[in-house]
């Protein structure tokens, strides 16, 4: 006698993860959709800088007539008039004073916070992780409780209103961030290199110098990146501790707001300049940004 068995029917999706509606719609669309939506997602990004450029390169009394969208129909209008009074304003004085201040902050952070983080991550010293955790704590301070105390000592010790004393204040809030991504980046560091390189003697510096600071490469052009960024487009330290004749160009552009009607010519065209020297920054160290945000993510 023969018994039949019912079997019941056994799901194939069952236990698997539903998949979301964006992923259902990238499957049908494929790669090379996706690729031609990030392009043009790309472009539309673009649309506000590239109407800065324009404005930037027609009068006054166009620009107040018209929208810059209307080039395409008048390319006669384009003109380098406004740059050329641009440069024969006080903006040249100001672009290089973002200079003499960025560019020492960014160096200074740098080197000063690879030897600290060098320090916490691979040296032996007593209340090192005390004084980690401190730094780690400055991360929450914020810059505008500090601002009236360091003028008021800035005044004391004579350098208020000084490169030397924007660069300073800078360097001092940039470094606990600083520290603590390079440390974070250089305990991953195999710790048989720094053995191998102690046994054939090398000193504490040879170390530093000649093995974790070319290995951090891809963190250190990251951090360099956004300290040059951060000290580039800031405003509000500037506002306090530069004077007139050493502003950065943030702090001109800022001044030249109080006739917005009829200097647009200036600052459409100071706001685009000031855009080159980030740019140009970015894409000579682009491969080392993309390395710096992915160390770490693979083991």
């Amino acid at each position: 006698m023969t018994t039949a068995t019912a079997t019941a029917p056994t799901s194939v999706s069952a236990g698997a993860p539903r998949r979301g509606v964006i992923s259902r719609i990238t499957d049908k669309i494929g790669g090379g959709g996706v690729q031609v939506i990030m392009v043009l997602l790309g472009l539309f990004w673009l649309v506000p800088t590239f109407g800065l450029l324009i404005v930037s390169l027609r009068t006054v009394q166009v620009n107040g007539s018209e929208g810059w969208w209307t080039i395409f129909t008048k390319p006669a209008e384009l003109t380098i008039s406004s740059y050329k009074n641009l440069l024969s304003s006080g903006f040249s004085a100001s672009f290089w004073n973002t200079i003499l201040i960025t560019v020492p902050t960014t160096v200074l952070v740098i080197g000063i916070a690879a030897m600290a983080a060098y320090a916490f991550a691979w040296m032996e010293f007593r209340g090192r992780d005390t004084a980690f955790l401190i730094v780690v704590g400055l991360l929450i301070v914020p810059i505008q409780i500090a601002l009236i105390p360091v003028a008021s000592f800035y005044g004391g010790v004579g350098i208020f209103g000084t490169i030397p004393g924007v660069v300073l204040f800078h360097v001092a809030f940039g470094l606990p961030f600083a520290i603590f991504l390079l440390r974070n980046f250089f305990i991953g560091i195999p710790s048989s290199l720094l053995e191998a390189a102690r046994m054939d003697g090398a000193s504490e510096w040879k170390i530093f110098a000649s093995v974790v600071f070319p290995l951090g490469k891809p963190a250190i052009a990251s951090l360099g990146i956004f300290q040059f960024l951060w000290v580039w487009n800031d405003m509000l330290i500037a506002l306090v501790f530069a004077n007139t004749e050493n502003q950065p160009m943030t702090k001109y552009l800022q001044s030249q707001m109080r006739q917005f009607g009829s200097n647009m010519d200036i600052l459409s065209s100071g706001a685009f300049l000031s855009l080159i020297i980030p740019l140009v920054l970015f894409f000579a160290f682009q491969r080392y940004f993309v390395q710096g945000m992915m160390a770490g993510s693979v083991k």
